[in-house]
């Protein structure tokens, strides 16, 4: 079965080879602190600001997953609140979870076709964080390069934060256009779920220093005075590094995947454009590049799904408002030609 659901997603065909690779190397069974380990981790860090093309002044660290990002977030770069546009269920999900913390903080919804333009944002002097989805896998929405261009220039003295769960490893990101910058490795990193990754600009650092918050185990100080040893705060998933290593060794540089996934984008649009079903978001200004999700009858994607699976793809279901109404299709690196080619086919089928 080829799952084109989007996250957690089909991991890299290579995988079972580096978990063998994994097991007889022995790094499982080392210490976080020794030196073995510290080499691993200092390996991939230099491996993911060199391939996915991060600044040498941001700061990596490796988390749990995206979702224990919005936690860090909330309680180690904000003092009371940070201000949420929302287009979608994830969005929503990290302004309830900063609010359950940090109680003034504030949302503003977004609508479904609706672009982000800087000058409308209600931003005040006590917003100290402006939350953004960068990519909404719940409806397959994005923030494009020019808004995030201008978003910075318009809040040069706001720290920016960017979810990038759906589409880090899978396009380039302007990290300097952000502050913070996070993601779980189980989408278009192409790795099973369980390690994700904090990116932190030197201004979202000296907010940490400012701040001052060491009362939890993944505070953000704590977690840097580990990471300058290539370490960590608590017990990391190790495997998950490793394999994080192992794909990145073999993966081409951001522009190459950038470029990839956009032909495959555009491939995927063409191909639908006669099956009857149509994209969810009709702004392409503001369509995901990594996340496609298509419109149609409820009896009709329940019958397009199965006919599917019967042919070993599983496509994505809808989520929250949209569950009945769509279903999704993850454009992630780790697909194959071949593997591309059999869901290219299916789709001619439906027309």
């Amino acid at each position: 079965m080829i799952t084109f659901f989007p996250g957690p997603s089909q991991v890299h065909s290579e995988t079972g080879q580096y978990l063998s690779d994994a097991f007889q190397s022995g790094i499982l069974s080392v210490s976080h602190r020794s030196e073995t380990f510290n080499k691993l981790s200092e390996e991939t860090l230099k491996l993911l600001h060199f391939k996915l093309a991060i600044p040498e002044s941001y700061t990596i660290l490796y988390t749990s997953s995206a979702t224990e990002s919005w936690e860090i977030i909330a309680q180690s770069l904000t003092r009371n609140q940070s201000a949420h546009y929302s287009s979608g269920s994830f969005g929503d999900k990290w302004f309830q979870y900063a609010k359950s913390l940090r109680p003034a903080s504030r949302k503003f919804p977004l609508h479904l076709n609706q672009e982000l333009h800087s000058e409308y944002l209600d931003i005040v002097a006590a917003d100290e964080i402006i939350c953004l989805t960068q990519n909404e896998t719940s409806n397959g929405t994005q923030i494009g390069f020019e808004t995030m261009a201008a978003l910075r220039g318009s809040f040069p003295d706001k720290l920016i934060a960017y979810d990038c769960t759906s589409s880090m490893a899978g396009i380039n990101l302007p990290y300097i256009m952000g502050d913070i910058w996070f993601a779980s490795v189980q989408k278009c990193f192409g790795l099973p779920a369980g390690l994700g990754l904090l990116i932190l600009s030197p201004s979202a650092i000296k907010r940490a220093h400012e701040i001052g918050d060491k009362k939890h185990y993944n505070s953000v100080l704590t977690m840097l005075e580990h990471i300058e040893k290539f370490q960590t705060s608590c017990t990391p998933n190790v495997l998950g590094i490793y394999l994080l290593n192992r794909v990145l060794q073999n993966s081409p540089g951001i522009e190459r995947t950038d470029a990839l996934l956009r032909k495959r984008m555009e491939n995927y649009l063409d191909l639908f454009s006669n099956s009857g079903f149509k994209p969810l978001i009709s702004n392409s200004k503001i369509r995901s590049t990594t996340v496609l999700a298509l419109e149609g009858e409820p009896d009709l994607i329940d019958g397009v799904k199965a006919e599917a699976k019967a042919q070993g793809i599983l496509l994505g279901a809808g989520y929250g408002k949209w569950k009945s109404s769509t279903f999704r299709v993850a454009n992630f690196p780790a697909y194959t030609d071949a593997q591309i080619e059999q869901l290219s086919q299916f789709i001619r089928l439906l027309g």
